[in-house]
């Protein structure tokens, strides 16, 4: 491996899921697209890798190449997390979860109703949003394998 390339990589291990939480954050922030559960899913991952490279950055040699190959790992899961929730949209297969809401179980009783009744009911078998025919979990999946073959091939690069 060349040490420019597994800088290279580590670089990537960081950008590509801080990228795509980022896009994440900002379609349910700014977009208004409330996150399903299965949504969630695929951003643990991201997270992790994140942190994995953030520590990769402090090391060196061998132990920062596990590294970066491990938050590739992560971002891949995303990806795997994306394509079976990309899937479960299309209705190629059923989903495992059930739909999920925004309410938080605070306050007295006619609080938590009123936030039920005004809550968001978000689906997991319904994309909210499609570009081309691909949905935000597509993308995910898509940018998610992509970046992780990218990092990971970059940190095997001898």
């Amino acid at each position: 491996m060349t040490a420019r390339s597994l800088v290279t990589a580590n670089r990537l291990a960081l950008l590509v899921p801080a990228a795509l939480l980022a896009g994440a954050l900002g379609s349910q922030y700014i977009g208004g697209l409330y996150p399903c559960e299965m949504c969630h899913w695929q951003r643990w991952p991201h997270y992790a890798a994140i942190l994995v490279a953030a520590v990769a950055f402090a090391t060196q040699g061998g132990t920062r190449r596990v590294l970066v190959l491990l938050a590739a790992l992560l971002i891949a899961v995303s990806g795997g997390i994306g394509v079976f929730h990309a899937g479960v949209e299309y209705g190629w297969w059923p989903g495992i979860t059930t739909c999920t809401s925004t309410v938080r179980p605070t306050g007295s009783p006619e609080d938590m109703l009123a936030q039920i009744m005004n809550a968001p009911m978000i689906r997991c078998d319904v994309a909210q949003w499609t570009f081309a025919g691909i949905s935000l979990a597509g993308f995910n999946a898509i940018m998610s394998l992509i970046g992780a073959s990218v990092v990971a091939l970059l940190a095997l690069k001898r």
